[in-house]
């Protein structure tokens, strides 16, 4: 039997990146998947005629996860067309890095709405229908970047941060409802961000890591398959760092 045969889940930012290999994991793995995109509906609907045949339900949904209005309609979306959500992964996210002297408002704002007042918007809304059927995975893709901070990056270290915070607290609410929620941190993921990188740059990110690669999508996914399964029903308010030993 396949790990998470049976199940439903909701995957934000399933398009492109980690969300995307996320997404293509759950399917191997026999879940029914609603992902989002917010403008890439292209490649979303791509991603649909693609793994529709796997003999699971896949539908992509256009949703603004910072939008607590969105967050709202694309759970009762979900829920009309899958009738229950077993797993929330919380996977929305975006960069705006400068130093905090040039850093204006409006960066600081867009990554704490998309990084982590999105987790707030999706974990409200999802929370009532997994209380009633007393079961639930929530799994909020944090970064290490959260841990140690890195300069140039202090809103989105602040947002991926606040989501250890959130993680226990919310783990503790409703453990008693037989819902778990835990968090992932990646280290250097390979991406179309950092493919862009120059040699330079990427040499001075594996000199860091002590398994000496940056690690894959696919990794990440196979971390969150592991949570949202029934093999980790005993594990809740922790965060798995996927970091190639990064900074341990």
């Amino acid at each position: 039997m396949k790990l998470l045969e049976g199940k439903t889940a909701i995957i934000t930012g399933g398009s492109r990146g980690i969300g995307e290999a996320i997404v293509r994991r759950f399917i191997e793995e026999g879940a029914n998947v609603a992902f989002t995109y917010r403008s890439s509906a292209e490649k979303a609907n791509t991603i649909v005629k693609e793994l529709a045949t796997n003999g699971t339900i896949i539908k992509a949904y256009q949703s603004d996860a910072s939008s607590y209005e969105d967050a709202e309609a694309l759970v009762k979306a979900v829920l009309e067309d899958f009738g229950t959500v077993d797993i929330l992964i919380n996977n929305a996210g975006i960069t705006k890095d400068t130093l905090m002297l040039r850093m204006s408002e409006e960066q600081w704002d867009a990554v704490i709405e998309t990084n982590l007042k999105s987790v707030f918007n999706l974990t409200k809304h999802i929370l009532r229908p997994m209380m009633k059927n007393r079961k639930g995975s929530i799994i909020n893709m944090s970064s290490v970047v959260g841990v140690f901070g890195n300069a140039g990056q202090a809103n989105y270290a602040a947002s991926k941060a606040g989501i250890f915070g959130f993680t226990k607290s919310i783990a503790k609410e409703v453990g008693s409802r037989n819902i778990r929620c835990n968090a992932i941190a990646p280290g250097f993921i390979e991406t179309d961000m950092t493919h862009e990188l120059d040699e330079k740059t990427k040499e001075a990110f594996l000199a860091g890591i002590p398994l000496k690669r940056l690690g894959q999508g696919k990794e990440v996914a196979d971390a969150c398959v592991f949570l949202a399964s029934d093999h980790s029903s005993y594990i809740s308010g922790q965060t798995l760092s996927v970091c190639g030993a990064l900074n341990c």
